[in-house]
């Protein structure tokens, strides 16, 4: 990269990572919410974990949409819009009188972790970057956006024993906010192959059979259920399931933010290995690592201690999937319509956050326990561990010249 290049391509680094860093750290900050606002209110574990999985479902519903609007507009327009309706969204938490307004809000803020999360900004990053540093850049830019989680949990936490969940629910509204003015300076490049590359159009409807007609994506799609199903019923439930057994509040915390300072760690290593080693079996072996560490978390005594581990162990293992389901997508289907298609995999992503988040809830209104809650997210992260090993990852076999195709090892 040229000297006159580099600036501002570090401006854009630095401002992606801290967007999707607070993006991403107020929403895994949520579920330190669900003990003091079902009491609160009166409402069941159920309705309070429903309006978290509506959150999910609409991000994941609104993602193609929202990823077609920037790569048809840019990303800041989108940015500015999605981060005001995430703070709307975290305002109207605080004046819910009951599960509707809940429900509502999750509405909100679904659109706007759509818009200020990983899905817009990764794909800026990714046509911004050099093709033979995409998969370090992006998991770099994915393993600085997990810092939120490790400045936010604790804060959350301290807010809520000390003022209340309203008056942090505030402050998180005004995080939110602020995101808009770091979006201000946000412009997207053109993509670094453009110039040399010639590229024969493609319409989005093409596109979109295109991908529909490839197995290896749409066994990758319905792999990435899992992803989802398993970190939000994790990232939601796992507080209250440790007052459960009898551990400390403020251990619950610690291990979500304890998932944000080791997944900077993971998400960079697995960029870094992205780019060397087959994306589609790193992929794989994230879910089947995953799995083990629920198995031995859910086997042993939980105490703060196996807590914390278990958290250290998940955190390697949180976002390394971003560099390398983006690498996938953009070695085989090229940038056009990347924003898009990582939409519709990402779809995929939060019907599994979906029923994660729900499905714990039911099943702990249901039976008291969350045994059942935890052997589906291991039957589910077999599965996908499966499917991501067997994906064919080729790019198809007659279509026209890639934008951008990244070579990878298979």
């Amino acid at each position: 990269m040229t000297a006159p290049n580099r600036r501002p391509m570090l401006v854009l680094l630095l401002l992606s990572a801290l967007i999707i860093s607070l993006s991403m750290g107020l929403r895994q900050s949520l579920g330190l919410f669900l003990p003091p606002v079902t009491l609160d209110l009166g409402i069941s574990a159920a309705a309070f974990s429903f309006s978290l999985a509506l959150q999910n479902i609409v991000w994941g519903i609104s993602q193609p949409f929202v990823g077609a609007l920037a790569d048809r507009y840019g990303a800041r327009p989108v940015l500015v819009a999605t981060a005001l309706t995430y703070a709307a969204g975290l305002l109207l938490m605080v004046y819910s009188k009951g599960a509707l307004g809940l429900d509502v809000a999750g509405f909100l803020t679904g659109v706007g972790v759509a818009g200020t999360g990983f899905g817009v900004l990764i794909g800026v990053v990714a046509r911004a970057a050099p093709p033979e540093r995409q998969s370090q850049t992006v998991g770099a830019v994915a393993a600085a956006g997990s810092l939120g989680t490790l400045l936010l949990a604790p804060v959350g936490q301290a807010l809520i024993d000390s003022f209340g969940w309203r008056a942090a629910l505030i402050v998180f509204a005004g995080v939110a906010f602020s995101m808009i003015l770091f979006s201000l300076p946000i412009r997207d490049p053109a993509p670094a192959r453009d110039a040399k590359t010639p590229v024969t159009p493609q319409g989005l409807g093409e596109a979109l059979r295109e991908a529909m007609g490839h197995r290896g994506y749409l066994a990758m799609t319905v792999a990435f259920f899992a992803c989802g199903f398993q970190l939000i019923f994790i990232t939601t439930h796992l507080p209250q399931y440790l007052l459960l057994c009898g551990v400390a509040p403020g251990v619950g915390a610690s291990a979500l933010a304890l998932i944000g300072l080791f997944n900077t760690v993971g998400t960079y290593a697995f960029g870094l290995l992205g780019a060397r080693y087959s994306q589609k079996r790193l992929l794989a072996l994230i879910y089947l690592l995953r799995t083990l560490f629920i198995v031995a978390f859910v086997l042993l005594p939980v105490s703060a201690g196996s807590t914390l581990v278990f958290a250290a162990a998940m955190g390697l293992l949180w976002l390394g999937v971003a560099p390398l389901v983006t690498g996938i997508i953009a070695r085989v289907f090229g940038l056009t319509h990347f924003n898009t298609l990582n939409g519709v995999v990402f779809l995929s992503h939060q019907v599994g956050s979906f029923c994660g988040a729900w499905m714990g809830g039911l099943v702990f209104d249901f039976t008291g326990s969350y045994d059942v809650g935890w052997a589906a997210l291991v039957a589910v992260g077999a599965i996908a561990f499966l499917l991501q090993w067997t994906m064919d990852d080729r790019p198809p076999a007659v279509r026209r010249p890639a934008a951008g195709a990244v070579p990878a090892t298979a």
